[in-house]
């Protein structure tokens, strides 16, 4: 995150690999999306003249973008074997500077992009930050390898010894205005100063933060530093005797990962990983307007309203919000009544009620127009209900349970009708009824798909197989003939449904796992959500991809929906927002529907925790201590992260580890997570 050198403007980088450029007074987008890197957005700056913009991806490139148009200056810079993790100009712009993941530094010609030189060559960890001097002298890293090191610009070479204090990876650096001091954030929790010149450390270090701390910078007139940490909170540090001031700015849901001060000082600003911006004035400490809030978690699902005036999206947080369709905003208050995570959302057809199945392991029915519960919960699943659908007509409900089975409800009573359909081998994922509501299908963790006879509840043939990963997702086509569905093997599959013969080769594209999947009300295009961020649109006959994946959410997409009229695509995402898109052209209409406040990158989901435990839920807020343990609201401890992993810790409930090459990772989410001193139970407990 950097201002213009005007203050006019200001320009973030995401993990929707995406850079965005904003109006620091009113804090509107100005223009689109700057796309082009094809992995996270680590680090942007300004040129000293306001002209371009440098960024640094995980696709372990930099790139140079015309600030006023947004246009790409020239091919990527290219040389670092991994990630880019900082970027900078020299004072006189005629350099760019970036630190990277293979332990290098390098320096490259900002006119032509060449590589000057040979890398920088010293640390032995992952180089996470970099800054020039005032006088463009000097160059200062930090690193993985907990050291700073200060190297000549000019030829390359280290000055002195690494600076040592730290005792954990150097996060971020910044000089101050007169060149005369560093400054450093690190994952120990503390801020240190140290001489420039010497690189003597000053005073002892700054501490106050419970967390890493991930950014730090100097006001302008060089007489404060600003903070940002993993405790979501902005602190105010006088530059000279290192004493706080004031109390910590909170405003973010979760970890401030930059800050910076506006060229006049008079504003901070702040980027978090709840997915908002703040604004702050810098004297008081008061935050400038609000963000956008709304649920408290991921959204787990969302549904149109027949009608397709409404949307309606099911999170983490418990409850269940509705929103204009058209504008975005949300309607009246979230509905409130599950006491676990609400994973599948579904209206009526007549829109009259609201369907909900909820980890509590309840269904529960609402008014669409109050908001009121009707009736008792539906209870009989013994697990997370994962997924509900009403039957066309709307005189039954079906639901899927972890519990392997499913079960038919009165829509109008609430009554369990005859027993509990049996046959899958572990949890069912996707549940829906046929055009005509004489079938139903499911999807299992056990790869298969199985088609039921609504009135009887008998199973219809043999499961139809051919996924070699979980069936998170089944629909039926518009006109009953087929079924499609999307699996953990990073497929989506057609069925005949009918026979249950396999039809064509698989969809093959995403690059992680296929969580939702829906057909087109005219049945013509399908379209996929997937953990790899994007949302896809397929020819439902030819099995042909349509256009270029939809890029915008920055984390897993959950649940993907067409509106009544089949013009747009509604997506939910762990990275807690709802996306409406232009079904024709893939364009995103309107701005995200926000409310979620914790960037969920990856999902991979655990078994359902018996009673006996305590649930260790991402609301409790947990951190990892300088020791790596995560905990509980009551000091309780959960899980220890080791310390090359903890930059990963997104939220209590999601861990992703690096894996050798850059572009790979292993994803663990913890949103069922379970201990206890009851924990031998837990395999006897859980579903087979």
């Amino acid at each position: 995150m950097s201002y213009s050198p005007s203050g006019h403007r200001v320009v973030t980088g995401s993990h929707d690999k995406t850079i965005r450029i904003w109006d620091a007074e009113s804090g509107a987008v100005v223009g689109e999306a700057l796309t082009g890197h094809y992995g996270v957005v680590w680090s942007v700056a300004y040129s000293p003249d306001g002209r371009h913009i440098i960024s640094g991806s995980d696709d372990s490139s930099i790139r140079i973008w015309d600030a006023e148009t947004g246009a790409t200056i020239g091919a990527p810079l290219k040389g670092h074997a991994y990630s880019v993790r900082s970027v900078a100009y020299s004072p006189d712009g005629r350099r760019i500077i970036s630190g990277s993941d293979d332990s290098t530094i390098r320096i490259w010609d900002a006119e032509t992009g060449a590589a000057i030189g040979n890398p920088l060559k010293g640390h032995t960890g992952w180089v996470l930050s970099v800054a020039c001097s005032p006088d463009g002298r000097h160059i200062i890293s930090g690193s993985g390898d907990s050291t700073i090191r200060i190297w000549d610009a000019k030829t390359g070479a280290v000055i002195g010894t690494p600076l040592k204090g730290h005792v954990y990876s150097v996060r971020s650096i910044a000089y101050s205005p007169d060149g005369r001091h560093i400054i450093s954030g690190s994952d120990d929790s503390t801020i240190r100063i140290w001489d420039a010149e010497t690189g003597a450390a000053i005073s002892t270090p700054l501490k106050g933060h419970a967390f890493s701390v991930r950014s730090v910078a100097y006001s302008p007139d060089g007489r404060h530093i600003i903070s940002g940490s993993d405790d979501a909170a902005i602190r105010i540090w006088d530059a000279v005797t290192g004493a706080a001031i004031g109390s910590p700015l909170k405003g973010h849901a979760f970890a401030v990962q930059s800050v910076a001060y506006s060229p006049d000082g008079r504003h901070i600003i702040s980027g978090s990983g709840d997915s908002t911006m703040r604004i702050w004035d810098a004297e008081t400490g008061a935050a400038i307007g609000t963000a956008l809030k709304g649920h408290a978690l991921s959204v787990r699902s969302v549904a149109y309203s027949p009608d397709g005036r409404h949307i309606l999206s099911g999170s983490s947080d418990s409850t269940i919000r509705i929103w204009d369709a058209e504008t975005g905003a949300a309607i009246s208050n979230p509905l409130e009544g599950h006491t676990d995570s609400v994973l599948s959302v579904a209206y009526s057809p007549d829109g009259r009620y609201i369907l909900s199945g909820s980890s509590d392991s309840s269904i529960r029915i609402w008014d669409a127009e109050t908001g009121d519960t009707i009736g008792a919960p539906l209870k009989g699943h013994a697990y997370s209900v994962r997924s509900v659908a009403y039957s066309p007509y709307g005189r039954y409900i079906t639901s899927g349970s972890s519990d392997c089975t499913i079960r038919i409800w009165d829509a109008e009573t609430g009554a369990a009708i005859g027993n509990s359909l049996e046959g899958h081998t572990s949890w069912v994922l996707s549940v829906a009824y046929s055009p005509d509501g004489r079938y139903i299908i499911s999807g299992s963790v056990d790869s298969t798909i199985r088609i039921w006879d609504a009135e009887t509840g008998a199973a219809i043939g043999d499961p139809l197989k051919g996924h070699t990963g979980w069936v998170s997702s089944v629909a039926y086509s518009p006109d009953g003939q087929h079924i499609t569905s999307g699996s953990y093997d990073c497929t989506i599959r057609i069925w005949d449904a009918e026979t249950g013969a396999e039809i064509g080769d698989p969809l093959e594209g995403p690059t992680c796992s296929v969580s939702s999947v829906a057909y087109s009300p005219d049945g013509r295009h399908i379209t996929s959500g997937s953990t790899d961020s994007t949302i896809r649109i397929w020819d439902a006959e030819t099995g042909a991809a349509i256009g270029y994946p939809l890029e915008g959410h920055t984390g897993p997409v959950s649940s993907v929906a067409y509106s009544p009229d089949g013009r747009y695509i509604t997506s939910g995402s762990y990275d807690c927002t709802i996306r409406i898109w232009d079904a024709e052209t893939g364009a995103a209409v309107t701005s995200p529907l926000k409310g979620h406040a914790h960037s969920v990158l990856s999902v991979g989901q655990s078994p359902d925790r018996p009673s006996s435990c305590n649930p260790a839920h991402a609301r409790l807020g947990a951190k990892p201590d300088l020791n790596g343990w995560v905990r509980d609201s009551e000091d309780g401890l959960l899980y220890w992260v080791p310390q090359d992993c903890r930059s990963g810790l997104h939220s209590p409930a999601l861990l992703t580890i690096p894996l050798t090459s850059p572009k790979r990772s292993v994803s663990l989410e913890f949103d069922d997570f379970a201990f206890g001193t009851s924990w031998t139970q837990i395999l006897k407990s859980a579903p087979s």
